[in-house]
């Protein structure tokens, strides 16, 4: 049976092979035994967590009840607002083996009071109006934000966690994925977190693109396909070093 990936990348043309910033290389893991699946998600206002959650398990039961999926090896990876999604996810389900989330929010009352760092813009539209889709303030309904923040139900989380976040997003703060990582490890659950020094939204360099493919890859083998735990997931790697000097 096959290795399942669930991936939020709203990209459906043709991907070209190459170390990706934000998502998986669906050339590399179709090539090693993985199946990637992107879900189609149709939200509700004021519950985009909920949302997910309801559109995306009944797509992955089917997929197991076909008989080649196996339903312990299944995994999910998204960036940006698919890493808040599959942040949520974890909260809601133990379904998955791992997760690889890049650049989420956990945490809606934060995040809410944020700035885009490179343009000065407010975040609140973002919640009141846009793609979190909340449709209110903090003050006039705190209990959707509450309930779509995954930080604040974080220790239901029993899945291992790879968050990747740089110091340099001008688009989600980086706090978040600090926020992410602190608590994880706070409740004592499996977490790493890859912080491409200088980096904006995602990996812009060459070599840190191609860091973050290896070691995303390392890890979804290691829990999907039960290969050995790599040095940088059993030992560490201190914050100050550049990981791509360090080896694997």
């Amino acid at each position: 049976m096959y290795q399942l990936i669930a991936n939020y990348s709203a990209n459906t043309n043709y991907r070209m092979p190459e170390p990706h910033r934000s998502t998986v290389d669906y050339h590399l893991y179709n090539s090693n035994g993985y199946i990637l699946f992107n879900p189609d998600i149709r939200y509700k206002d004021g519950y985009p967590g909920e949302s997910c959650y309801n559109c995306l398990m009944p797509g992955v039961s089917m997929l197991i009840s076909q008989g080649y999926v196996d339903e312990k090896a299944i995994g999910a990876q998204g960036h940006s607002w698919g890493g808040y999604q599959v942040a949520y996810l974890a909260t809601r389900t133990d379904l998955f083996a791992a997760i690889e989330s890049g650049a989420p929010v956990v945490n809606m009352f934060s995040a809410y009071g944020g700035i885009r760092w490179g343009s000065g813009l407010a975040r609140s539209f973002q919640y009141e109006h846009t793609q979190s889709r909340l449709g209110g303030t903090p003050w006039s309904d705190p209990t959707r934000y509450f309930k779509n923040s995954p930080l604040f139900t974080m220790d239901k989380v029993n899945t291992p966690i790879l968050i990747m976040h740089n110091d340099a997003d001008g688009h989600v703060p980086w706090y978040q994925g600090i926020e992410y990582f602190v608590s994880m490890k706070r409740l004592g659950k499996p977490c790493w977190m890859l912080n491409y020094t200088g980096e904006p939204h995602w990996p812009m360099k060459m070599a840190n693109r191609v860091d973050f493919q290896k070691r995303m890859f390392q890890f979804f083998n290691h829990y999907l396909k039960k290969e050995a735990m790599p040095k940088w997931m059993s030992e560490g790697v201190p914050a100050v070093d550049q990981p791509f000097e360090l080896g694997y």
